[in-house]
């Protein structure tokens, strides 16, 4: 094992965050779109938000994603030799 547990966990929780602000927007319209505005809240606001279903896709995709990171790293495709580095100062 070159990377720990603890690693891709870190790394897990990094991609899900990632990934859940990119799904967010999926599907989504605003109460002005759907004609039913709830009095004292924001036309432009989700009239459905489908968190749940959200939450499961990004789940979904953050452990696809970070499989596969884990085989590239583990198998040797990926090392960090292959990532610029900055100079040393």
């Amino acid at each position: 094992m070159i990377l720990g547990v603890t690693t891709y966990i870190a790394i897990y929780f990094i991609v899900w965050w990632t990934v859940i602000f990119a799904v967010l927007p999926f599907g989504v319209r605003s109460q002005h779109e759907e004609g039913d505005i709830a009095e004292g809240t924001e036309p432009g606001a989700p009239a459905r938000p489908l968190l749940l279903r959200k939450v499961i896709v990004t789940t979904i995709i953050a452990t696809v994603i970070v499989v596969l990171f884990a085989w590239a790293v583990e198998t040797g495709h990926l090392t960090l030799d292959m990532f610029p580095m900055p100079f040393a100062a």
